[in-house]
């Protein structure tokens, strides 16, 4: 009704300034917009000679001519007065999704989804060149939405009502995020697990999809026995370990998830990165030593360790040292674990 009320008011207005002759002069005379081929148009619409179908397309063309020009505004008050004239449109959903653009290209990106939500609650699905308006709408809600609850809202009755038509390994790992978020995470330990058979394509922004669902997963389901409550400790159990060349305590002492043995050139990501490794032919016939302090880089959440001496290619290591964040497991998060090593002298 507000809407209506506020078109009436243009109009009356566009005939008292300007002396508009018809209630369409205020859409034909857009600016940046050919006003021919609108009046043509219009005309064809007020003829009362199109069908349903027709309509629909004479109404895309106006709007398709207004978009062009830029002209939000108008274009948002020609569609709402095309939905309030026809209450019962079959093609209402369509114009409210191009509403619902028309308001984001304006940077009003919170009306846009109170009309994405709008169509999704209050009107049936509408297939528009093989695409689905719901989904359209579903995708624009999850990419709009700040809030990790309405995400997974949307997420999941995309994932529900659309699963054909969706990346599912893409959708189930973001919905792992979300209940993250949430702190749900017997949620998200689900989403992961079904997430992993469904990877098919990288996930754009998150190119340790794999690797980080994997790790979630073994930390909530396998027994944590290598982690220490101080850095100090842990350090300490190192050195000794170093010190009498005890291959053996050392496969006990480092992380069981996500350990990590590389190159300052190579990528985490990198899948050798992760290959497990005997330290017994790195500690046979000699003598290690290490720094009397940690590396200058270290902080309150990780750590830097140089010792040397190691046999091999790289007689000097980093072993890194880190907090856990796994709140999903109060038992460990916050206490330290020895998570990886660099091979080679440090980068500057």
């Amino acid at each position: 009704m507000m809407r209506s009320a506020t078109i009436a008011l243009l109009v009356l207005i566009c005939i008292s300034m300007t002396g508009c002759q018809s209630p369409r002069d205020y859409f034909i005379q857009a600016p940046g917009a050919d006003a021919r081929q609108l009046q043509d148009l219009f005309g064809l619409l007020d003829s009362n000679k199109l069908g349903m179908d027709e309509r629909y397309a004479v109404t895309q063309k106006i709007s398709s001519s207004l978009s062009t020009a830029e002209d939000y505004p108008r274009l948002v008050d020609f569609l709402a007065d095309t939905v309030a004239q026809d209450p019962e449109g079959p093609y209402n959903a369509r114009h409210l999704l191009t509403i619902a653009w028309a308001y984001s290209r304006q940077g009003a990106d919170e009306v846009a989804a109170l009309y994405y939500d709008r169509i999704l609650k209050n009107f049936p699905d509408l297939t528009v060149n093989n695409e689905s308006i719901h989904r359209a709408c579903l995708r624009r809600l999850i990419d709009l939405s700040s809030d990790p609850a309405k995400r997974i809202e949307f997420r999941r009755e995309l994932i529900t009502r659309f699963p054909d038509k969706v990346d599912m390994g893409a959708e189930l790992f973001l919905l792992g995020n979300d209940y993250e978020s949430l702190g749900d995470w017997d949620a998200a330990l689900d989403a992961y697990r079904r997430f992993l058979p469904s990877f098919i394509a990288d996930i754009p922004g998150y190119p340790d999809a794999i690797q980080y669902a994997q790790q979630f997963i073994d930390l909530a389901t396998i027994r944590k026995d290598w982690t220490y409550e101080t850095l100090d400790e842990l350090i300490s159990a190192v050195s000794v370990a170093m010190a009498t060349g005890n291959a053996r305590s050392l496969s006990k002492i480092r992380a069981k998830v996500g350990f990590f043995a590389m190159d300052w050139y190579q990528d985490k990501a990198d899948g050798n990165s992760q290959v497990l490794f005997d330290f017994s032919a790195f500690t046979s016939g000699t003598r290690i030593q290490r720094a009397e302090a940690l590396d200058a880089s270290s902080n309150s959440r990780e750590a830097f360790l140089r010792p040397w001496g190691w046999t091999e290619r790289f007689s000097v290591w980093y072993l890194y040292f880190r907090k856990i964040n796994f709140p999903a497991d109060p038992e460990v998060h916050g206490r330290w674990e020895w998570a990886g090593i660099y091979f080679g002298e440090k980068m500057q």
